[in-house]
């Protein structure tokens, strides 16, 4: 138990570091007394003062790649789902089993979902037992920025934890703004569409007080999930459907912000989610009955406070309690009693401080802290009930003038576990630097930049522990990450009003990878694969007013990428492309905006590739290109808005597949009203 002892004196540690803080925000004087604020209880009139600047997009001045989706932007373009809305960002791949409720996971520049950090409102999402979050549970309809960072985020006071992944996918809500004076604000919605798909969803927001605001956000969605396909055999095609495809599911959180007379902040936030969903599962020929079932329960409460000392001294106290259920079943004569049901409950504690400090004005010193337990129960045969201690420790500089930047991070990863049967892995230490610059050589907006950083993951529960398959001796999948770029934004007084752009080539290499190995008897986990990945991500973004009410919104992004097999230069497979990686992927959308209606476009194209190791004709899935249009008019009435909206999904009704034999559905529709009060 002495990794207990090491939790708390980590704990000690913080605990201090918060009350030295406190101590020296306290003014002293000449003689060493504390000096009492003179300003605090008077109120003081300001003149107005209007400022106004050009404030470069966090992309282009950024030392790392970051991309970034307004909320804005989700509305114009019809994004029905945050699976919708990643796909337009460069360099990540989506993994969609297809349907509203099937799994969807994200990868950044082919590294892996694993790799992928989600960050939902500061606090990362984690998940010990597969090492992967589904996207598709989280709801578009209360998210204010949705941004994807290869590294980590830009800013300062973030946790140790965004520094553990390859990239952060982060995901903002709205906070609560009133208008017209008032303490309150509704907002109801209503979508409905193919394939029996109905979401209603209210928003309450409440002004407590001056400092105090509240926010509830509930949404129910349903849908039978049922959509025509077509199924390929040789030369016969037939009509079939999609079936054991239903999802119910519900979501709501409850969002509390207060601001103190110090101007320190505390957000808390507790989050329910609740799915029952049957599995499709592979198309098979001549066999189209599924009976698998999953039915999931998230729950989690977590704070984070920020205060501002002065202007060198910041510091971010976050915690969190996590719980995580999920049952799965299958029905069929292989299994004892004719049904499967396999049980899953995770735990997770999780504490994490980070100080600011500013010793010169181009100078920043960033330390972040975080402790967390996570626990996994299960139903399997011989399940030795894991509990894993992570000790993650982050040093960050930054040197920064008006025309050069330097980042510098150092990870300390520590870990260790405990099984109530059985041997568990050794303990973990590990360092990871990150370095990062930008560089503007001349006046102009255009910035150069270059980013190295060395990452892992650890191995999951389920593949240390999963009955039959785990391997309790497996190696952290290391990878390297090497980044070069240029970006530039430049505005005009004519036609074109700004435009933007990202161009940044990268270079990874993977080793150690953690994959099912076929042994004697049994499939088994295992260390066992190398892998190079070369790919060029390109974003580009510009307005346009075509007259002094009209205007036009382009947006686009592209990314060819280049990875291949290095594992055993004897294999067949040998520097072929990795499996599910397209060489060639971009998205395409326009936006026009009257003041009579919104017209919003988007094309998506994804080039071949192959979904067994081998690049051969027959492992082959073809490329497909998929069209989307949504049209939106907002209707004011005293004293309340409406907002109308209709979508056309895959208006082209083009059959394809992201995972082999899970089809996707052809043409959809949807309509949205919403109702602002």
């Amino acid at each position: 138990m002495w990794w207990l002892i090491r939790m708390r004196l980590v704990c000690i540690v913080i605990l201090l570091i918060m009350e030295i803080f406190r101590l020296s925000a306290q003014e002293v004087g000449r003689n060493g007394d504390s000096v009492s604020d003179t300003i605090t209880g008077k109120t003081h009139q300001l003149d107005n003062v209007t400022v106004t600047a050009k404030r470069l997009p966090a992309r282009v001045t950024s030392t790392l790649p970051v991309q970034v989706i307004s909320s804005k932007d989700i509305k114009q373009l019809g994004m029905q789902s945050m699976a919708d809305a990643v796909r337009r960002f460069a360099g990540a791949e989506v993994r969609d089993y297809g349907g509203i409720g099937g799994l969807k996971t994200v990868s950044i520049r082919n590294m892996g979902a694993a790799h992928t950090a989600v960050s939902y409102d500061g606090v990362t999402v984690s998940n010990c037992q597969a090492g992967q979050i589904d996207i598709g549970r989280f709801s578009l309809d209360n998210v204010s920025v949705l941004s994807l960072a290869v590294g980590q985020t830009e800013e300062f006071l973030q946790s140790a934890r965004h520094y553990a992944s390859a990239g952060v996918l982060s995901i903002e809500t709205e906070r609560p703004h009133f208008e017209n004076q008032r303490h309150f604000a509704l907002r109801a919605q209503v979508r409905g569409g193919s394939f029996g798909h109905i979401t209603p969803s209210l928003r309450w927001w409440q002004q407590l007080g001056d400092s105090t605001q509240l926010s509830v956000d509930a949404s129910y969605l349903y849908a039978d999930g049922v959509y025509p396909f077509r199924l390929v055999n040789g030369k016969y095609v037939t009509e079939e459907k999609r079936i054991n495809s239903e999802v119910t599911s519900w979501q709501g959180e409850v969002n509390f912000y207060h601001t103190f007379h110090d101007a320190s902040t505390l957000n808390v936030k507790a989050y329910y989610y609740e799915s029952d969903r049957g599995l499709p599962g592979a198309v098979i020929l001549y066999n189209p009955e599924s009976d698998e079932h999953l039915w999931d329960r998230n729950a989690f409460l977590q704070a984070r406070y920020k205060k501002h000392f002065s202007d060198r001294w910041s510091l971010q106290v976050q915690g969190k309690y996590n719980y995580s259920w999920n049952k799965y079943r299958d029905k069929g004569a292989e299994y004892e009693n004719g049904v499967l049901i396999d049980r899953y409950t995770q735990h997770e504690g999780y504490l994490s401080g980070t100080v600011l400090y500013r010793p010169l004005p181009s100078l920043f010193v960033m330390l972040a802290q975080d402790i967390s337990v996570n626990t996994l129960d299960s139903s399997l045969p011989d399940c030795p009930f894991p509990v894993r201690f992570t000790s993650l420790t982050a040093l960050r500089m930054r040197w920064q003038t008006e025309r050069f930047k330097a980042d510098a991070a150092l990870l300390n990863t520590w870990q260790t576990e405990h099984v109530e049967s059985g041997t568990h892995p050794d303990d973990l230490t590990k360092l990871t630097p990150t370095v990062s610059l930008s560089f503007r050589p001349w006046e102009s907006e255009l910035y150069l930049r270059a980013m190295y950083k060395s990452t892992f993951r650890t191995p999951t529960f389920n593949d240390l522990y999963y009955y039959r398959m785990g391997n309790r001796s497996l190696r952290p999948e290391k990878a390297h990450e090497f980044n070069m770029g240029v970006t530039g934004s430049f505005t005009t007084a004519g036609l074109l009003n700004y435009f933007t752009f990202t161009v940044d080539g990268y270079f990874h290499r993977v080793t150690d990878k953690i994959v099912a190995f076929p042994t004697t008897y049994i499939w088994k986990m295992a260390n066992f694969g190398r892998a190079n990945v070369a790919g060029i991500d390109v974003s580009l973004t510009s307005r346009l007013e075509l007259t002094h009410r009209i205007a036009l919104f382009l947006n686009g992004s592209y990314t060819w990428q280049r990875a291949i097999d290095l594992t055993d230069s004897s294999a067949k497979n040998y520097r072929h492309q990795l499996p599910y990686t397209p060489r060639h992927t971009g998205t395409a959308s326009a936006v026009v905006e009257t003041p009579w209606f919104i017209l919003g476009y988007t094309l998506t194209g994804v080039g071949d590739r192959y979904y067994l190791a081998q690049n051969i004709p027959v492992n082959r899935i073809d490329s497909y290109t998929e069209h989307s249009l949504s049209l939106s008019h907002e209707f004011r009435f005293k004293p309340c808005r409406v907002r109308l909206q209709a979508d056309v999904l895959n208006v082209g009704n083009k059959q394809y597949e992201v995972i082999k034999y899970y089809p996707m559905p052809g043409r959809s529709w949807r309509l949205t009203g919403t109702l602002y009060y």
